[in-house]
């Protein structure tokens, strides 16, 4: 009877010492409400009606009007509305898909075609990505997509791991970059899928410049395809990870010229410069989520690829 009592109470020590579990989903990251922009782009270019979906409280929306997150959703994506010389055009390569009794994300890689009246006929290939953040509408040029981006939410937490469910398709086709600007041109290698969560703290100087050491990373590169849905984790690793035996080189500090965008306090869009690894037991200031049917690259993929995503969360 004594040793059973012991047992018994051990037993309840540990349990109570065990760490308890918590799943929390990021808003509107189940991807069951959509906003469908009905837009007519100009008749220069064929004047075609077009669908651009937005993931927001579902909507539908009529005419060229430049969007901004709507509903408190905290997710932009890499569908636009683009007005270069009073000409509308549109790109749509992130799609509402049906799953069960709701929606996932579908995001391809796909070329935008633009004609116009036999004088300009040109493929853009753009990869279908999901961010944290804003896209800032109209685009007016091809000119460094990132700084048309405001990349990441404030965020204060220290997450264990990013989850969510995925499946993937990866064609055989070619690696390919066309930016729509001279012959399209075949690259070596395979393109990747993509899914990361960067979490940093940022602070800007007295010229409105901003910095940032990077907190915690997960960042995960995918090049086999997977037929099923599955649920999956990765890990965020805190402080200076360059030792961490999983460690790759895209999980480095960012490049300063490959620096994402976000606005300072005058109102001003300005890269954010990775500086610096933080401290392991630091707090972030920001979160930066993206998933993306390629890795990052502008107006590079293989045509074809397509990442579904559903269920997004965060791991405490």
């Amino acid at each position: 009877m004594r040793k059973s009592f012991l047992s018994v109470a051990l037993a309840c020590m540990a349990i109570a010492g065990a760490k308890a579990e918590s799943v929390i989903p990021l808003s509107f990251g189940d991807f069951d409400q959509w906003v469908t922009r009905n837009i007519k782009e100009s008749a220069i270019i064929g004047g075609e009606n077009k669908k651009v979906y937005e993931i927001a409280p579902t909507k539908t929306i009529n005419g060229d009007e430049p969007y901004t997150n709507m509903g408190n959703s905290p997710w932009a994506t890499s569908n636009v509305l683009a007005k270069v010389a009073g000409v509308v055009k549109t790109s749509n390569q992130v799609y509402p898909d049906k799953r069960g009794n709701g929606y996932c994300a579908k995001l391809c890689t796909q070329y935008e075609h633009v004609k116009a009246l036999g004088i300009l006929n040109m493929d853009v290939l753009a990869s279908g990505t999901i961010f944290l953040g804003q896209m800032l509408e109209p685009v007016s040029s091809t000119k460094n997509p990132y700084s048309k981006m405001n990349m990441g939410i404030p965020f204060t937490k220290r997450p264990e791991a990013l989850q969510f469910e995925y499946k993937l398709t990866i064609p055989s086709g070619q690696r390919i970059y066309s930016s729509g600007f001279g012959a399209k041109k075949e690259l070596e290698g395979q393109d990747y899928a993509e899914v990361f969560i960067l979490l940093q703290r940022r602070w800007e100087d007295a010229n409105g410049n901003i910095h940032a050491a990077r907190v915690g990373t997960g960042r995960e590169r995918y090049g086999t395809s997977v037929a099923k849905w599955t649920t999956h984790r990765i890990p965020v690793w805190y402080g200076d990870i360059t030792s961490h035996e999983g460690y790759q080189d895209y999980m480095g500090l960012i490049p300063k010229k490959n620096s994402y965008y976000a606005r300072n306090s005058k109102g001003k869009m300005v890269p954010v410069v990775e500086e610096q690894w933080d401290a392991p037991d630091a707090t972030p200031t920001h979160m930066v989520v993206m998933i993306s049917s390629g890795c990052g690259t502008p107006y590079t993929g293989t045509p074809g690829m397509t990442l579904w995503v559903d269920n997004v969360s965060l791991v405490y």
